[in-house]
């Protein structure tokens, strides 16, 4: 990933604290000396040390090589990079301004703007990078499996509830579409419910390319409710056996891919439940799988989609928000009844 030089030099002016010493332009980075940037990019983990020379052109060159690391993509900057992001905007380090840091922030993303990314707080006060055109949001460590802070367990509660009341297509188009886009597949193409005769066993199609370049294509079928494995199936739920068939057909049948201009199969199938996938349906799933070698069949329930969710740190859909406070009543109007 390469940014423009004087962008670099700029966000360089912000890691030592140069910009803001005139009288026409505030100060809300702390100033840093030589030692203090050292202790900077070591509480980074990382090896640099400082060499006496120019400091912020020591930085820029430092934020170079971090740049060149690996990354997912031209949407992600390297994890390194995002990592001295939310150090240099770390609520302790406030200058001049509250520990939201409005103004700090507007500094900048005055040049990350320039590179088509925007930072911004998060709920943990952590500050994350995310790319302008996509929305895409670059998260540390997104590990569904580490325990959640308060205000993440907050989240999942209302992410629940909606998940309780919305329709199988609010279920694609507002939590699995954006949750997936944000985990790095791209061309993700909703076949929708209105034509099912075009669906062909699959609700979602979409892409990964891999670090090698090479092209992996996947499909999903969602449902809403509960998979079970009973002989007969209440109403809301749906039958494991039913959903096989359906995976297996999305496996057999072509898709069109406009970019590349040619029909592909589809390599892998996620079978994502809405609802618990209770445990004899995935007894009964496991043992077909392993009986017919169909390792590209995997599946995705109620807590998985949470969890990743929740540590993707996307936002709720509109129906997961919380109502918003009654306005108070003044005494001079409609009583608020």
């Amino acid at each position: 990933m390469k940014f423009r030089r004087r962008n670099l030099e700029a966000l360089g002016d912000l890691v030592v604290g140069n910009r803001g010493c005139d009288d026409a332009e505030a100060k809300y980075f702390p100033y840093r000396t030589s030692m203090y940037i050292t202790e900077f990019f070591q509480e980074l983990d990382t090896e640099y040390e400082h060499d006496g020379s120019t400091r912020h052109r020591w930085v820029v060159d430092v934020l170079e090589q971090m740049l060149d690391e690996p990354h997912h993509g031209p949407h992600h900057p390297p994890e390194i990079f995002c990592r001295l992001i939310d150090q240099l905007m770390s609520p302790a380090d406030q200058f001049n301004e509250g520990a939201d840091r409005p103004r700090a922030l507007a500094q900048l993303n005055e040049i990350l703007g320039r590179e088509g990314f925007e930072a911004f707080y998060g709920e943990d006060n952590h500050c994350y990078l995310r790319h302008v055109g996509t929305q895409t949001v670059t998260v540390l460590a997104a590990n569904p499996h580490r325990p959640l802070s308060k205000a993440e367990q907050e989240r999942r509660l209302l992410l629940a509830g909606y998940l309780d009341h919305c329709s199988e297509d609010e279920l694609i188009e507002e939590v699995l579409l954006p949750l997936f886009r944000q985990l790095g597949y791209h061309r993700i193409t909703a076949a929708g419910h209105k034509d099912k005769a075009l669906e062909h066993g699959k609700d979602i199609w979409m892409r990964y390319t891999l670090p090698t370049q090479h092209v992996l294509y996947f499909g999903i079928q969602a449902k809403k409710g509960k998979l079970d494995a009973s002989g007969v199936t209440k109403t809301g739920n749906s039958n494991m056996a039913e959903i096989h068939n359906q995976a297996l057909m999305m496996l057999a049948h072509e898709v069109f891919d406009p970019e590349a201009n040619r029909r592909v199969l589809v390599d892998h199938a996620f079978i994502v439940a809405g609802g618990e996938i209770t445990k004899a349906a995935r007894n009964w799933l496991g043992n077909r799988l392993d009986a017919t070698k169909r390792s590209q069949i995997m599946f995705m329930d109620r807590d998985d989609i949470l969890n990743l969710y929740v540590v993707t740190s996307l936002p709720l859909p509109e129906g997961a928000l919380p109502p918003p406070p009654p306005k108070p009543w003044s005494g001079n109007n409609e009583l608020p009844f």
